[in-house]
């Protein structure tokens, strides 16, 4: 067991840390940004046959820069760009097409090929592919825990092959034990997917502490019993608007950790 010090305060004793990955592990404003303008040109390119009128492509493009959370400082840490799944993403696509006209049926069939389209350009030019760079102070922190014999964990609403990309690509497989991730059933913000992945790592959601930029992650680690809950701020160019933490976190060197002597060395979780 360790000890969790937040600007060298003592805030909890604990066993794991789950963390979210895009916004909080991760530097993900600037793919993400690409990802939905991306989406945004094949829009225009396809609704109507690719002929959409000029009113059509002004309304299509303020709708779906709402519905993804972007604006003019870049993206909204609340949008679904930013927290939601690939599927929910592709829901709010289609969503914003039956605003506009569509049918039910054609706006899911017309979303699904606009995302289809979007990951296989990403996919045809790897060389171009921007990548999720770990945010300043994540190294230390995962060196330092992993040193305390602290278990971390990734939650996110990614696809494990996107989780497993990120972990390849900045070197963290020895850092990271288990993932949970959109494509596992039930996903976040369910509380049970804290819950099962606490069972993975094998402790009890009260041993570990849960790290997210979001509420909706910081709720879901309450409702599932969680140690303690941190929000942070620092993984966007707007913070984001956090109420349901119980510490914040504005810098990664702001978290320390220290191994607890106090603790027996033959302590064994439930």
């Amino acid at each position: 067991m360790a000890q969790l010090l937040l600007r060298e305060i003592p805030i909890g004793a604990i066993q794991g840390v789950l963390f979210d990955k895009d916004g909080t592990l991760s530097h993900s404003e600037p793919h993400l940004l690409n990802l939905a303008k991306g989406r945004i040109e094949q829009a225009v390119q396809r609704f109507h046959g690719g002929h959409p009128k000029g009113s059509e492509i002004s309304r299509l493009k303020s709708l779906l820069c709402d519905a993804y959370g972007l604006n003019s400082q870049g993206i909204h840490p609340g949008g679904t760009i930013a927290v939601a799944s690939r599927h929910h993403n592709l829901i709010s696509t289609a969503t914003v097409f039956c605003l506009l006209g569509e049918s039910w049926p054609q706006a899911l069939a017309l979303a699904d090929e606009i995302f289809a389209a979007v990951d296989a350009r990403q996919d045809q030019a790897p060389s171009t592919a921007e990548t999720r760079p770990l945010l300043p102070g994540v190294i230390s922190l995962l060196q330092s825990l992993r040193t305390a014999g602290v278990i971390c964990a990734v939650i996110s609403n990614d696809t494990s092959s996107g989780i497993k990309s990120f972990l390849s690509q900045n070197n963290l497989h020895d850092s990271i034990t288990e993932i949970w991730s959109a494509e596992h059933q039930p996903a976040k913000p369910n509380p049970d997917a804290v819950k099962a992945l606490c069972k993975l790592i094998k402790l009890a959601p009260a041993q570990c502490a849960l790290i997210g930029d979001a509420d909706s992650d910081l709720q879901m680690a309450r409702q599932a019993g969680i140690g303690i809950s941190l929000g942070f701020m620092a993984g966007w160019n707007q913070p984001p608007i956090l109420t349901a933490h119980q510490h914040l976190i504005h810098h990664w060197d702001d978290l320390t950790v220290r191994a607890d002597t106090k603790i027996p060395h033959n302590f064994s979780s439930p």
